[in-house]
């Protein structure tokens, strides 16, 4: 069941590549075995070799102009939609030619943004944990055909055949079937990642290797059998295999740690019309896919192994096949609605396009709605990568920012207002949650039974019990291992409605919270709306 969750995931994932050329659909269609096990990949040349012989001829001193034009279109990029801060660095030539901080770390302080301000990256720690597996499939480790299972001991999902087959790579690229967003819930209300894995069993299924779907825990689960593979916890594999050899020392995929930083951006959350600091945003659940923290220059070096796999000093960390195996096309994320269409592709963990010039190029957005945004791409045939980390909700800023450099350096202009573009794009993002959002409520309702007869204990076996509990004159439900409490408001009958506010449901959204009730008694539970997704949020009494 598609939802808005969902959507939000898939406008995500999609932001980055709208500009894929359909005239290459013909050739990457051959490269994509979305009905069989992934082969390992044996490319003819290296990472960043020169392009295909057709593709158009960069713009005349191109890149010289772009650099010169970026640091005013990130300040009136950053004016036109009110985000707080930015950092933003380009790599040419394996070397850094461009690393610069704007405007403030938190609304309201006069402490500046600068190269080594922490920000939290969001999504763009897939393309980090697609990185450390390829380092890992370089050492012999893993395969990116691996079986999690084979890792996993005790590991399911809703179908056996998926549960036995399911490789590293079908979880990287959100090909097993597992529903957009399938897990996030879980984590809204403050369950752990081995809780989250477990209960994802009960999640049912789309086509396994025949769909995809966005799900920041499919890439979780792949990070955890490479970590259990490699005898490490992820974080302390991450470090191993990538930031340590890179030398990119303010990296991290633990929240402590970028709370420790000083020196770091703050989230804004977009609420009431402006960016305000008002919440914290721990994703350690989901660490793999979400959780790591860096700032530019950090991520910077990054870019430039992911432009030959080497260390800083030259030496190879991960080999070109295991580098052109993530950076390759395994699913199609944007299926073309019409034959003028582009479809869009992802990876493992990175989102794979040809541009209209026939160029290759690869990146990802990331997105906290509590407040980040941030995005990377690289363009591997001119040797270049840029990445622009923000402290603001997704609004369009680093993306359009993104395409109107990398317009500059292949066309020499941008080609479109790309903010404009971007931002309309973005307003899926907050568009509020549950069947109640905008709704007035019943001017003449049903009424409720007495409010006693709604409490209780109540039991769920995916998101686990629940306890409704009288307040006054008012019913509380209480959710998760976080105790996430929810005021019930009566809206009609037996029906109440909920205000959540997580990083997966907007300001303004609003949830029934709907009970079975036979002869004044709750005899069946209550189901609960906005978790509803995959029909698997009913309570009933113990």
């Amino acid at each position: 069941m598609q939802t808005k969750s969902a959507d939000r995931n898939s406008i995500k994932n999609s932001l980055f590549f709208n500009e894929v050329s359909l005239s290459a659909l013909c050739v990457l269609a051959l490269a994509l075995t979305l009905a069989a096990p992934a082969r390992a990949y044996e490319p003819p040349v290296e990472i960043g070799a020169t392009p295909a012989s057709d593709a158009i001829k960069l713009a005349d001193n191109g890149l010289n102009k772009a650099l010169a034009a970026l640091p005013g279109l990130v300040n009136e990029t950053l004016k036109r939609s009110g985000v707080p801060g930015a950092a933003v660095a380009v790599v040419h030539g394996g070397k850094t030619v461009f690393a610069q901080g704007f405007g403030v770390r938190k609304v309201g302080e006069p402490a500046r943004v600068d190269t080594s301000t922490v920000f939290q990256i969001a999504s763009i720690s897939k393309s980090i944990t697609a990185s450390v597996i390829a380092v890992e499939v370089t050492r012999k480790v893993v395969s990116w055909d691996d079986p999690v299972a084979r890792y996993l001991p005790g590991f399911k999902l809703g179908d056996p055949y998926v549960t036995t087959h399911a490789t590293i790579g079908d979880f990287m690229a959100h090909r097993t079937g597992l529903p957009a967003a399938a897990g996030d819930e879980l984590e809204d209300l403050g369950f752990d990642r081995a809780q989250i894995i477990e209960r994802l069993r009960k999640v049912p299924l789309d086509a396994f290797r025949a769909s995809y779907h966005y799900a920041n825990f499919g890439t979780t689960i792949a990070a955890q059998a490479v970590a259990a593979a490699a005898h490490l916890p992820w974080e302390a594999l991450a470090a191993r295999a990538l930031f340590e050899p890179l030398g990119i020392r303010s990296t991290s995929a633990r929240h402590a740690d970028y709370l420790a930083h000083s020196d770091r951006a703050v989230l804004h959350a977009f609420e009431g019309g402006k960016f305000q600091p008002l919440y914290d945003r721990n994703p350690d659940a989901q660490a793999p896919a979400g959780g790591v923290s860096s700032n530019v220059l950090d991520l910077a070096q990054w870019m430039k192994f992911l432009l030959t796999g080497n260390k800083p000093d030259g030496t190879p960390l991960a080999s070109p096949a295991s580098l052109l195996a993530a950076l390759s096309p395994h699913s199609f994320s944007s299926q073309p609605g019409t034959l003028s269409d582009r479809p869009g592709f992802y990876g493992y963990g990175f989102n794979v396009g040809i541009n209209a010039n026939g160029r290759t190029t690869f990146g990802h957005s990331g997105a906290f709605l509590l407040g980040a945004g941030t995005a990377f791409q690289i363009l591997p045939s001119a040797d270049l990568g840029i990445v622009v980390l923000t402290n603001g909700a997704p609004v369009g800023v680093p993306e359009s920012i993104n395409a109107s450099f990398m317009d500059m350096v292949q066309y020499g202009k941008p080609l479109r207002d790309w903010y404009a573009a971007y931002h309309a794009k973005m307003a899926g993002f907050f568009k509020p949650e549950g069947d109640l959002a905008g709704k007035t409520p019943p001017p003449n309702p049903q009424p409720a039974q007495t409010l006693k007869a709604y409490t209780g204990h109540y039991e769920n076996t995916y998101f686990g019990p629940a306890d409704i509990t009288l307040k006054g004159n008012k019913l509380i439900l209480t959710l998760g291992p976080a105790k996430e409490r929810l005021t019930m408001d009566h809206w009609d009958g037996d029906t109440f409605a909920v205000m959540p506010r997580t990083e997966n449901a907007p300001a303004g959204s609003r949830s029934s919270v709907k009970f079975l009730v036979k002869g004044h008694k709750v005899v069946g539970g209550f189901m609960v709306n906005y978790l509803n997704q995959n029909g698997l949020a009913t309570w009933n009494r113990p």
